[in-house]
């Protein structure tokens, strides 16, 4: 269940990131917020 959750949540960052991030610096934020949230997910 939890892999499934943070597939979807970084597949959705992926897409959206891919879309509107232009920059190097962006695609590290949008990876970093990834991370967090998969931690997030984890921890519950």
């Amino acid at each position: 269940m939890v892999r499934k959750a943070l597939l979807v949540v970084a597949l959705v960052v992926i897409a959206v990131s891919s879309i509107s991030c232009q920059t190097v610096q962006g695609v590290g934020q949008d990876i970093s917020w990834v991370g967090k949230k998969g931690q997030e997910v984890v921890e519950r």
